[in-house]
């Protein structure tokens, strides 16, 4: 796994921790859950979300912050990455798995 990936999967998971601890988080969450499948569609890599998430969140915490305080929005933010993460098509429950190539015929 790239460290870029690493790195973002463990930010996530913070992001995730955070938002049980603070449950006036969750609706943040869930707006930019809602923007992400619009950006990205149903199908995606870990590291096309990676991607997205390096090339900067702005949007993201600006969206966040139309429900949570600035300080508490990338904590939301994270979360929201981290959720639609389990959607990738490589996502393996926490590390990313390798495309099965298609059988022969």
């Amino acid at each position: 796994m790239a460290y870029a990936v690493e790195n973002a999967l463990f930010q996530w998971e913070e992001g995730e921790r955070r938002v049980r601890e603070a449950s006036d988080l969750d609706r943040s969450v869930w707006l930019v859950l809602d923007e992400l499948r619009r950006r990205l569609g149903g199908s995606f890599t870990i590291g096309e979300l990676a991607d997205l998430y390096s090339a900067g969140i702005d949007w993201a915490v600006e969206l966040a912050q139309r429900r949570a305080g600035a300080g508490d929005a990338s904590y939301a933010v994270d979360a929201a990455f981290g959720r639609y993460a389990r959607e990738a098509r490589d996502y393996g429950g926490g590390a990313t798995r390798p495309r099965n190539p298609r059988p022969s015929e």
